[in-house]
């Protein structure tokens, strides 16, 4: 049974309907301007010869980097910049993203291999278990107004631009304003603060000390989210469906 796909990269043969490797768990992939039979060929002269390989298990993926002197970058194009670096020579670096592009420095060009691994094993729980049940690490409704603002933030980086700039105060009314017509940017400003105080950023007003203010509100709140799923694509709908009713 295949687990991982390895999408090369574009060239102007394949275009419209790119290549794709399947690999079986325990079944390796090496890729390289210069590789043995059934490995993956880049024809790049900035590419080394033997540039590194590809390891399948059963729901991940491994890459060793076989070059000398370069790091290689595996982004996660869903995750708002997550990525992580595979040093030169390291071996069976262990990639947990579900959908990945390996960034390949070449000579001035930057070239993306994707690879894919879109098998899931989850656990298979009972409920009603003894005990008081776990208090959820984030208390999120997603039928508040204050959701719908987390969600505009977060938008433009959940719709595959990662390092996008966060929209200002102001274009986060007008995107809320088909859903919400009494937005403003004293409303919208409140829930930010309510955000930043119901996901911990920041101390309640009743325990809040004097002192400077915290920089970066809107970052840091589209960071957590995004780093913990608190917002997901499928999550923007709340941007054009009449909310129910909802305080502010």
């Amino acid at each position: 049974m295949y687990s991982i796909i390895v999408v090369p990269p574009p060239t102007t043969e394949d275009e419209r309907t790119r290549t794709q490797i399947r690999l079986a768990p325990g079944e390796r992939l090496v890729f390289g301007r210069s590789v043995p039979e059934g490995g993956l060929l880049i024809g790049h002269d900035g590419v080394s010869r033997r540039a590194g390989e590809i390891t399948a298990h059963g729901t991940f993926w491994t890459m060793s980097n076989l070059s000398a002197h370069q790091t290689y970058v595996v982004e996660n194009p869903e995750g708002a910049g997550e990525h992580i670096k595979v040093a030169p020579g390291r071996l069976d670096a262990p990639v947990p993203f579900e959908f990945s592009r390996i960034v390949l420095p070449a000579a001035g060009d930057l070239l993306p291999v994707e690879v894919w691994a879109p098998r899931h094993d989850y656990l298979c729980a009972e409920d009603g278990g003894d005990g008081e049940p776990t208090a959820p690490a984030f208390s999120v409704d997603r039928t508040k107004r204050y959701f719908a603002v987390l969600a505009a933030l977060c938008e433009p980086r959940l719709r595959g631009a990662p390092h996008a700039p966060l929209p200002t105060v102001e274009q986060v009314v007008e995107r809320l304003r088909p859903g919400w017509p009494a937005a403003s940017r004293t409303s919208v400003q409140w829930n930010i603060d309510y955000l930043a105080v119901k996901l911990r950023l920041k101390p309640g007003p009743e325990t809040a000390e004097a002192g400077a203010r915290l920089n970066g509100k809107k970052e840091s709140l589209v960071s957590m989210a995004l780093r913990f799923d608190l917002v997901r694509e499928d999550d923007l709908v709340v941007l054009t469906a009449p909310p129910r009713r909802v305080p502010r």
